[in-house]
């Protein structure tokens, strides 16, 4: 499985020149807890969490945002993914084709793998994510043939 497969898009993001009382509102209004800061261009300059706007000063995102952004692309591996988020204790994961900013994948992007199960209801193999496979790799059947396992009460 792919980032792609389980990453968000469009994504939410703030410009460097944004106020920090817009920033929290943007976070705020979509529930988030962090987001991409891209500059004129669309190129990812840095992130901004609530973190930064409680830990550090400053009046725009580009004076309290983390430069240092680690980032992935659509075709990288989850586990790949899962490492850079443990390894480096962070929380998202900007997806980027090329200079473009395309999507972004969270800890609870990751997380939601854990707990979605699809079974073929041909052969009854079951597989974990986000989508139903395209096909079943024990009998072929197309992804039309998958079934949302719901989860055990309690789990």
């Amino acid at each position: 499985m792919k980032v792609k497969d389980i990453m968000t898009a469009p994504v939410v993001s703030v410009t460097e020149g944004m106020s920090l009382p817009d920033v929290a509102a943007v976070l705020r209004d979509n529930r988030i807890s962090g987001a991409p800061v891209v500059d004129g261009s669309g190129a990812v300059v840095g992130l901004i969490s609530e973190f930064d706007l409680l830990a550090r000063t400053g009046r725009t995102a580009e004076e309290v945002m983390t430069r240092s952004v680690i980032s992935v692309s659509e075709d990288t591996g989850i586990d790949e993914v899962r490492h850079l988020l443990v390894q480096r204790r962070i929380q998202r994961l900007p997806v980027l084709a090329g200079p473009v900013l395309v999507g972004i994948v969270s800890r609870s992007d990751v997380i939601a793998l854990l707990v979605t199960e699809w079974v073929c209801e041909v052969c009854g193999e079951s597989m974990r994510g986000q989508h139903p496979p395209r096909s079943c790799p024990k009998c072929q059947a197309g992804s039309d043939r998958f079934a949302l396992q719901d989860p055990d009460p309690g789990s």
